[in-house]
Parts: C-alpha cells; structure tokens; sequence
C-alpha cells in the first residue's frame, strides 16, 4: 500500500489529479466494478474500442538525455520487468478503475511492451524509471502511471468515457423537444381494427383546422390525403424523402402539409397534426421517426390512430411529458367472417379474390397457374413504383376491367384501397427480422394476420363483408388461432442517434470510423423500460460500404440514412457509385445519371429484366432523396422524376404482361430452379445439415414451389454444394424428402404440406421411372440433368 501511494507522487502533472489518486486508492480497497459505473449502466462491450497505432521511438537529434543521466537498458531485463508488471493483480484492479478490463488492459500492455523494446530512445522519465527498477532502487508498479499513459494514447475514449456516457444518455427522451415542451398538447388517441373508421375522424378535424400536418408510413398514403384534402379545397403541400409538392403557383407554402413520418417538422407550430399507424413505433427500424413525432411536434393537438394495443405506452410515453391522452375506440364498419374451409385449388377462385404471398417466387408462381386457367390477375409487391402499384389496384378495382382476382405481398396492408371480397393466404410463414437483426422464417403475428385480413370487404368498396381463409387446408386450423389471439401490447418505443450525436461522438473519438462510433454509443446507450434502440444493421452496412471513401462526417451520416433496398446489389452500388462523385465534387448531372443506367430503357422480356428495371427506379428514387439534401451536387431532379415516370410507365408495361415474361424465363432455362432469388433466405434454421433450405426443396418439387421461372442447372449445383451436398447425394436426399424423419419434420416446421408431400412421391415415382437407377458414381452428371 505504502509503495502504491508513493508511487502516486512520481506521476506525470496530467495524471496527478484529484480524481486519479482518488481512483488509485479505490483500485486497491474494493474489487473491481469493471467497466461499468456506479450510475447503474451495463458494462461498456471493449471489444467495439478499436486501438489506435502508436510508433516506437526513434532516434532523437538531440540524443538519448536518459542514457547521459543513467547509463543504457539492459532490453532482456526491461522484458522481464515488463513481464512481471503485467501479472501483477494490483496493477491489474488499478487499471480496471481506469477502465481497462481484462480486455483493454491486455491490448495496452502488448502495445506497451512493444513500444518500450522497440523504440530507439525513450522519454527521459520513463527511462529512468526503467533504470531504477533495473538497479533495484524502484519497484515495478512505479511503470503504472506510464502505462495509463500510452492506454489513454491507444484508447483515446478512456479519457472521455463520462462525456460519452452522457451523449448516449437517451433515458429522457421527451427533453429534445424543448418547443413541444413549451406548450400543453391535447392528444386524442383513434383506437381501433382496420376498416373502422378510426383515421377518417381524424383527418376531419385535421380538414377543419387552419393548420395542420398528415404523418404517415407510406408516401402512398402521404399522396393520398394530399390529393383528399386539396379536393376538399384545403390548400396542402405534399413532402417525402423523394418529392416536395407545393399547390401555390407563386411558391408559397400551405396551412396543411401531408408528409411521411420521417420528413415531419418538429419545430413548424400547427393547430392539429395527425400520426398514423402509431403502432409501428414498436417497429425495428423505423420506430424512432414515430417516436419523434409523437413526442415533438409542436401542434395544439395531436391525434394518433393506430391499434388499441398501443394505447397504454401512448399513455406512458405522455405521462412523461405532463400530457393527458384522450381515448377514442372505433368498431370495425362491416363484418368479416373466417371462413370454416380452405381454397384448395385455384379452380375455386371467384371475383374479388386475393391471394396474399410472401415472397416474390410465390407471386410469380401462383399468377402463372391463374393465367394458366383463362383468368386475369393484378399483381401488388413491395418493390413495384407506386405509379404501378395504383395502376394495379385501379385495374383489380374497375368493375368493367376483366380483372378480378388479385395476387399480392403484405404491401397491400396499408396505403391502397382494394375491392377485396376474400383474403387467402398462400401461406403463413413469412421472412421477418429478430431482436438481433437476423433474418429468418416464421409464422405471421396476429397484428399482422389482422391488418392482412382487415383488406377484406372494406367500408365504401363494392363488398360490404369480408371473408379470410388459407389456400390449404392444413393452414386454415392455424390462422384461426391467430386470429383469435388478442394483440400484444407495445411496450417500447424505437429511438436511433441523432447526426448531432453522432458528430459530438467523433469529436471525442476522431479516429474512429462512422460505423465504429455507432457500435460504441450503442453500447454506451442507456433507455428505460419505455424506449428501445433501433435496429442499426443497414446504417452499418452503408457506413462500411462507403467508409474507404472521403467525406465529412455529416455527409456521410446523410448518405447511410439513404432508405435503400440493401438485398438490390445494383441500388447498393449506385450508392457507393454517388458517394464517390460526390466526393469528388463532381455533380451528378441527368446526363450522368442516363449514362450510368443506359437510360433510355426498354419493356422487359423476362422476370431478370423486370427485376432490374425495378431496381433502377429505386436508383431514380436514390437520387431524387439526395438531391432534396444536396442541391448542387444532384441538380437535375425534375429531369430524372420525369424519366422515372416513364420508367414507371414500362414497368406496368411488364406487370400487365407478368405470364409472358415468367414464361420467357421458363423458355431460356435449363433447370427447375426459381429465376430470382426470394426476398429472404428461406431457411428456419443455422443448421443448414438438419433443416432443408427451400431453395433445393422447390428445386425439388418444382411444380408446387418452381412453376414461375428456371435458372440454369449449373446455379442450381452451386446451391446444393453450399448446404455441403455432394452431387451423388441428390438422389438420397430426395428420398429422404418423401420418406423418413425428414419429411416429419419439414411437416411439423409448416415447409412441408400433405398434399406437397403426395406431389413429391408422385414426381419422383415419374422421375425414377424415366431416368432409372443412378448410382453415387455418376452423381455429378445428374446433377447437371434436368429434375423432371
């Protein structure tokens, strides 16, 4: 003890602070609490602390002023000290009250040991510490102070960590908005089930105020109560990432403003302002923005429409801002019935039907077989332009248009009216996003079954009751169980770092990249029970795409804020493509954005080309969001929307004639592999030896999973190879699929109908017949055949 006291008189002047030597003595007293402090945050995780790279010493102009004071080290005895310094356990609890964990203090002594032995001269203080040591007149801990030193030089965030800390505080939400703050909101919560008229009653008393402001999920929606509420002869504005629409001739701004959540001012004062969907404040990635206007905007009165299972943390959220919430519940306008039988086969199809897919194969799939029927079908998913997807709905909607059945993802949830008579879902597996940003498989969720469902005889369509039922009768059981299940409540809010945040990290840690500074406030962030961090994945995979690229640290938070499709690699590379333009000064003029896309485009021939043509939209849609923020650098947006309406227009081109290019794609393959890859991969579990990937499930049973397009075979082999088949085990694996423990367990994981399962025995009992016997010998030439 007496040793370790002294020591502290011979630290350098910036280590003999109050709070050094106080932190000194509590290292020795009491264990070590880790990284963590007594405010009662978790432990910081050390391993985002990235080190930074200190060079050895060389030689000195003015010599080596250690060696003239003492004489020179002795480098196998410094080893040896620095050795017995590092197993030292005091030194070790001392180093943990400075913040190195086990961790940190093992990374700083390697660096540490490798600085003093290789260094040609040394600070003259260190120096003669070494020597004393060396000579027995000093004692190993004096190399403490040192240490901590070049710690602090390696991870620069130890001296900070306190400033750190209080950046990532984020357990007082409400206390950004020092303006909503300023003023007593009146906040009326529409509370009921799709179809019950809860947005309806909102948005009169949004028409009826003199200012006002629409949030909404969807710019679909955002441009539906434009277009209402400027037939009402309410002047509003339309705003979204990618468009702002003015009704002014001369320029000047509306009273009311329809907008997307993400775009809405939270310091423009109106006199009502309207949230709708609040339910997706729960929502993993985009949650934050519904946090942020509930608790920002500086309106008179707020009205929130969403599903009752929000209402207690609406309550809460406002409990904390000294708001009271008024509760309005709604009843659903007209019946919907769950149906006591299964569609079964597309022959049972009638007018106003919707098949509900969750994957693009699947809509590809069943459109074709409809159309193979003599039926016309309109088709809705997710990646189509809005100008399509109204096309779409327009054309399944008009009584005289032949159309009458509908094929559609869940985008059909919000945003589109449909004269929908019968909901059927395909399936009720669908691709999701975990707590920890994976992705993977699993039924669908009562709030999602309901919302799916609620599309069905909606109030004012040509279908006063709905009804909802399963293609097959093995599901239909467990949608009625869904359905019955009550709506969990939402308990958490989604909050996301703000760019200010972000920039006062990096000026703390300068060093550091975007997406490392991320991880750390993440890790340092503290929430109560009330709030959640937003899921940060796709910020990270931009922020590492283009971190090799040089920008300022504002304009690179902008970019990875894009909202791109990340599973689109041409979206993602035409990011990387403007980042680099960008940082280069160079403006992206629509002569550069034509060159880049081949612009002009022509009608698609097959899904490949349709696929790709949906992708350059979202390029279009890219460039139009960045040019709302980078004028100068983006200058031509009006020319690149008028090209995007045509593109638009080319799409629905390809939609309309959906079975030609399937069966185009059909015409050009070899194999009975899908043409294009689902949204997800379809897989329920890591272990890809115990759990058939779908992709060689449908490669199997093409008719029930393939029937859309065909990739060549050699793609197909390169699939089998991943999940560790060798070319000889396809065979056995098909057995395997029609018999045995595997096929139980494919049933019991909802991969795996009873119906499929006879298709199965039936196509390999055909395909065995023809082919004949193989053995494992001439495996890899069957596996370049084509699966009958």
């Amino acid at each position: 003890m007496n040793r370790c006291v002294g020591l502290l008189s011979r630290w350098p002047p910036s280590l003999r602070r109050a709070g050094a030597v106080s932190t000194a003595f509590r290292g020795l007293r009491q264990p070590s609490r880790g990284s963590s402090e007594s405010n009662g945050c978790g432990a910081v995780d050390t391993s985002l602390f990235v080190p930074r790279h200190v060079k050895p010493l060389g030689p000195t102009p003015a010599g080596d002023v250690g060696i003239e004071l003492t004489q020179p080290l002795n480098k196998s005895e410094v080893l040896k000290i620095l050795n017995k310094f590092y197993k030292r356990k005091e030194l070790q609890r001392l180093g943990g009250e400075s913040g190195l964990d086990a961790r940190l203090f093992h990374q700083a002594f390697v660096s540490f040991r490798k600085y003093i032995m290789e260094s040609s001269s040394l600070n003259a203080d260190i120096h003669i510490i070494l020597n004393d040591i060396c000579c027995g007149a000093g004692h190993v801990d004096d190399l403490f102070p040192f240490f901590l030193r070049h710690a602090k030089q390696i991870f620069p965030m130890l001296d900070c960590m306190d400033d750190l800390r209080k950046i990532s505080d984020l357990r007082l939400p409400p206390n950004w908005y020092p303006e909503a703050r300023a003023i007593q909101r009146k906040i009326v919560f529409h509370a009921g089930p799709t179809n019950s008229g809860k947005t309806y009653h909102a948005i009169q008393r949004y028409l009826a105020a003199k200012s006002g402001v629409y949030c909404g999920p969807l710019k679909l929606l955002a441009h539906e109560i434009f277009q209402k509420t400027n037939d009402a002869r309410v002047p509003c504005d339309l705003l979204t990432g990618e468009e702002r629409v003015l009704v002014d001739p001369e320029g000047k701004h509306a009273a009311h403003i329809a907008c997307t959540i993400e775009m809405c001012s939270i310091t423009m004062p109106y006199e009502v302002a309207v949230i709708d969907e609040i339910q997706m404040i729960r929502d993993p990635g985009r949650g934050w923005a519904w946090t942020r206007a509930l608790l920002g905007l500086c309106a008179q009165e707020i009205h929130v429409c969403g599903e009752a299972a929000a209402i207690d943390l609406v309550t809460e959220l406002m409990y904390s801002t000294g708001e009271e919430v008024e509760v309005r519940n709604y009843d659903r306008l007209t019946p919907i019935t769950v149906l006591d039988y299964a569609l079964e086969s597309l022959d049972n199809l009638r007018p106003g039907d919707c098949i509900v897919c969750f994957s693009k194969n699947d809509i590809y799939s069943v459109s074709r077989k409809i159309e193979a029927r003599g039926l016309e079908c309109a088709v809705i998913y997710g990646s189509l332009p809005p100008g399509t997807k109204l096309t779409q709905a327009k054309k399944f909607n008009d009584p005289n248009d032949p159309c009458k059945i509908l094929v559609a993802t869940d985008a059909i949830g919000m945003g589109l009216n449909l004269s929908i008579k019968r909901i059927i879902f395909h399936s009720l597996i669908k691709p999701t996003i975990n707590d920890k940003g994976e992705k993977e498989m699993d039924t669908i969720t009562t709030s999602q079954a309901l919302q799916i469902s609620g599309r069905a005889g909606r109030f004012g369509s040509v279908f006063k009751e709905g009804e909802v039922t399963t293609m097959y009768s093995e599901d239909l059981s467990l949608l009625t169980d869904i359905l019955s299940k009550p709506v969990l409540p939402i308990e958490a809010a989604g909050l996301h770092p703000t760019a200010e945040q972000i920039e006062m990290f990096a000026y703390h840690l300068p060093d550091s990249t975007l997406s490392n500074l991320i991880d750390i406030f993440v890790s340092l962030s503290q929430v109560d029970g009330l709030y959640f961090v937003c899921n940060i994945d796709d910020f990270k995979f931009l922020a590492d795409m283009i971190q090799h690229i040089p920008l300022n640290l504002r304009v690179r938070y902008v970019f990875c804020t894009a909202p791109i499709n990340k599973k689109q690699p041409f979206v993602s590379t035409s990011l990387l493509k403007f980042a680099r333009q960008f940082s280069k000064s160079e403006p992206l003029t629509f002569d550069w954005i034509c060159r880049y896309t081949n612009w002009p485009l022509v009608p698609p021939r097959n899904i490949k080309d349709l696929l790709h043509l949906e992708a350059v939209h979202e390029v279009f849609d890219l460039y139009l969001w960045l040019s709302y923020r980078f004028m100068d650098m983006f200058p031509d947006a009006s020319l690149v929307r008028d090209i995007q309406k045509e593109l638009d227009g080319i799409i629905q081109i390809g939609v309309r004639n959906i079975t030609r290019l399937i069966r185009a794609s059909e015409a050009t393959s070899v194999s009975g592999a899908l043409a294009v890859p689902d949204d997800f991969p379809l897989q329920r579990s890591k272990d890809k030896d115990s759990v058939l990937n779908l992709k060689d499930l449908r490669a199997a049973n093409q008719k029930e999973f393939s029937s859309a397009a065909k990739v060549p075979g050699q793609r197909r082999m390169r699939g089998t190879k991943a999940l560790g088949y060798k070319p000889a085990a396809v065979e056995s694996e098909m057995r395997n699929l029609v018999q045995g423990p595997l096929t139980a367990k494919l049933v019991r994981e909802g991969l795996l109908t009873e119906e499929m399962l006879k298709q199965l025995k039936r196509e390999w009992q055909v395909h065995h017949n023809k082919n004949g016997k193989r053995d494992n010998q001439h495996g890899s030439e069957e596996t370049e055949e084509k699966v009958e």
